[in-house]
């Protein structure tokens, strides 16, 4: 069985709503029913405080993602307290605290992470950096 992936925020937007945004080997990847597949409640939270700030781009509640995420097949992983213990320990290679908590939990479980930021493979290898179209 392949191993597990845990999506990053970006990642999950894409796979949800812009399917087309992804490489085909990683959409491949994410609809294969060997393959399990995680978003984090973290990411519903990032997108929950985007939205209320009006971010550019964030025209969509958590809600809707949330419920697209599951129709899709995917797994929601919880916040645990052993995720947040995880990051205290973590370098500082990044500052966004959500990222921070996914790659915690990504070591956690052990999945791979994927994600669109170029920093992020810097933690670990099981951080996989996916260009968007």
């Amino acid at each position: 069985m392949p191993a597990p992936y845990l999506l990053d925020t970006n990642i999950l937007l894409a796979a949800t709503i812009a399917p087309d945004r992804l490489p085909a080997d990683v959409a491949d990847a994410l609809r294969d029913p060997l393959t399990e597949v995680f978003f984090s409640a973290a990411s519903l939270w990032e997108i929950g405080v985007k939205c209320s700030l009006n971010r550019a781009g964030f025209d969509f509640f958590p809600e809707d993602i949330h419920r697209l995420a599951l129709e899709t097949g995917f797994a929601e992983l919880p916040v645990r307290a052993e995720h947040c213990y995880a990051v205290a320990r973590l370098p500082w290679h990044h500052r966004d605290p959500f990222d921070r908590l996914l790659v915690a939990q990504a070591q956690a479980l052990p999945a791979r992470l994927l994600t669109s930021d170029a920093v992020l493979p810097r933690y670990s290898d099981l951080v996989t950096r996916v260009v968007l179209r």
